[in-house]
C-alpha cells in the first residue's frame, strides 16, 4: 500500500499516542484500518488519519444535565478513522463490522427515520459546520473502534468527536477549540440524534487528559487539568461490565432529569445549579408533597456530587489519594442511596449492577473503592484497585461475571487528534 504520508510517519505519531507497550498492537491495529479503508474504497492515496479515545468519568454522577460539575478523563481506548475524499457531494462513513451509510451534504436537515442512527450525528455535526459558513466537500471514511459499546466510556461521544475533529481539520482551518468540538458532537446528540445528554461524554473525549469541567455557563464550561497519575499511587482504574443492557431503559434515565426539571420548576428555574441550595432545603416539606421523594432524593444527590467534585479535585492535587478514594465511595453510596440509579425501578431478577458493585467490595475488601459508573441503571461500574490486588480483583470479577469483564484501564493525554 502507497500513500501520500510516510507510513515511518504514522507509526511515529501511533507510538507517541499510546507509549511503548502498546505500540506494537496499535501499529498492527493502524496497518487494519488502512487495509480496511482500501478494501471499501479502492486504493486511494490521499488520507489522513484520526483518532478521538472514550472516557471515563470520575466524579460528578448525573451533574452535568444540572450545570453541575464533573471530573472526568479521556481514556486509552479509542475510534479511529481512515478518511480520504471522493469527489463527490457525500459523506460515506464504514465502520468495521456495521453495514456502510451515507449522508448527503445537499440536505442536512434533521430526518425522523434516523434517530438513534450514526448517520443522524454524521448529518448533525456536518450541519452545524455548514451553518457557521464551512465549505464541505464529500469524503469516505473507514473507522475501527475498541472503546466497549454501552460501557459508560461513551462510544458515541467519541465518534461525535472523530468527526467533529475530521470537519474541522479537513474543511475549517481546525478553527474550533477542543470545547467548541465537545459542543458541537452534543448538539448532533440532542438535536439530530435525539438523546437529551449533558455536556461532560464529549468534553472529556475532545479535551483530553484529566479534567474537572464546571458547566454553571453552559455555553462557556471552565475546564482545568487535574494531573495525576493513579499508577504512582500504586493503584489501577478498572471498568467492569456488569452485563447489564441499556436497551429498553430510556425512560430510567429520562425520569432522572425529568424529576429534576419538576423539583427546578417550584423555583421557577430550569436547572438546579439556578437553585441556592438554602432554599432548597427550606422548601423541603413543599417539595416532597408537590415532587415526590425520589426527586427531591435525586437533587440531594446532586448538590451533594458537586461538593465531592471540589473534594476529589482538591485532594488530588494536594496528593491525598486517601480523602480521593474516600469521595469515590461516597458518590457510590449517593448515586446508589439518593441517585437511585443503580436498580432500574420494578426489576428483581436483573440487578446486575448492584450485583456487581457487592462483589467489588467483597473482593476489595475495604482497601480501594468503587462506584457506579455512567447514566447507571446498566452498564459497568468504576473501581480503583490496589495494584497488589489487581490480578486477584480481574479474576474474582471475572469468574462470576465473565471472561473480559475486567477492564485495566489508564488515562489518555490527549482527546481528538490527527496523526497523519
Amino acid at each position: 500500500m502507497g500513500y501520500a504520508f510516510d507510513m515511518a510517519r504514522l507509526e511515529a505519531a501511533v507510538a507517541s499516542l499510546y507509549g511503548g507497550a502498546a505500540a506494537a498492537a496499535q501499529r498492527e491495529r493502524y496497518r487494519g484500518l488502512l487495509r480496511g479503508l482500501e478494501e471499501t474504497f479502492g486504493h486511494r492515496e490521499d488520507i489522513a488519519v484520526f483518532s478521538a479515545p472514550g472516557r471515563t468519568e470520575i466524579g460528578g454522577n448525573h451533574t452535568d444535565h444540572q450545570h453541575g460539575k464533573v471530573l472526568a478523563g479521556s481514556v486509552n481506548l479509542d475510534v479511529i478513522a481512515a478518511v480520504t475524499p471522493n469527489g463527490e457531494d457525500v459523506i460515506r462513513v464504514k465502520s468495521e463490522g456495521f453495514p456502510l451509510f451515507a449522508v448527503e451534504l445537499g440536505d442536512l436537515s434533521v430526518r425522523e427515520e434516523e434517530r438513534n442512527t450514526s448517520a443522524a450525528l454524521v448529518r448533525g455535526v456536518a450541519a452545524w459546520f455548514k451553518g457557521h459558513g464551512c465549505t464541505l466537500e464529500g469524503f469516505d471514511a473507514y473507522l475501527t473502534s475498541n472503546v466497549l459499546k454501552g460501557s459508560g466510556l461513551s462510544s458515541s461521544a467519541a465518534f461525535e468527536v472523530l468527526i467533529g475533529n475530521i470537519l474541522n481539520d479537513l474543511f475549517f482551518d481546525g478553527k474550533c477549540t477542543a470545547v467548541e468540538l465537545a459542543q458541537i458532537g452534543q448538539y448532533a446528540e440532542n438535536v439530530y440524534f435525539g438523546k437529551p445528554s449533558g455536556l461532560l461524554d464529549q468534553m472529556a473525549a475532545s479535551v483530553g487528559n484529566m479534567v474537572t469541567i464546571d458547566f454553571a455557563d453552559n455555553a462557556n464550561p471552565v475546564v482545568e487539568r487535574v494531573d495525576f497519575d493513579f499508577a504512582s499511587n500504586r493503584h489501577a482504574l478498572c471498568i467492569v461490565d456488569s452485563g447489564a443492557d441499556h436497551a429498553d431503559l430510556t425512560d430510567e434515565y429520562a425520569a432522572v432529569t425529568r424529576e429534576l426539571k419538576e423539583v427546578c420548576a417550584c423555583f421557577g428555574k430550569n436547572v438546579l445549579r439556578e437553585v441556592p441550595e438554602t432554599d432548597f432545603f427550606a422548601a423541603l416539606p413543599a417539595l416532597r408533597r408537590k415532587c415526590g421523594d425520589r426527586a427531591v432524593l435525586r437533587a440531594i444527590h446532586v448538590y451533594d456530587e458537586n461538593s465531592r467534585v471540589d473534594g476529589q479535585v482538591g485532594a488530588l492535587r494536594r496528593g491525598d489519594f486517601e480523602a480521593f478514594l474516600m469521595h469515590i465511595r461516597d458518590s457510590g453510596l449517593s448515586s446508589w442511596r439518593l441517585l437511585q440509579n443503580v436498580v432500574p425501578a420494578g426489576y428483581t431478577h436483573h440487578q446486575e449492577v448492584a450485583f456487581a458493585l457487592s462483589m467489588a467490595e467483597r473482593l476489595l475488601d475495604g482497601r480501594g473503592a468503587c462506584r457506579v459508573h455512567g447514566g447507571g441503571f446498566a452498564g459497568t461500574i468504576q473501581a480503583f484497585v490496589p495494584l497488589d490486588m489487581l490480578d486477584a480483583f480481574k479474576a474474582g470479577m471475572e469468574r462470576v461475571l465473565g471472561d473480559g469483564a475486567c477492564h485495566v484501564l489508564s488515562i489518555r493525554p490527549v482527546g481528538g487528534v490527527r496523526l497523519v
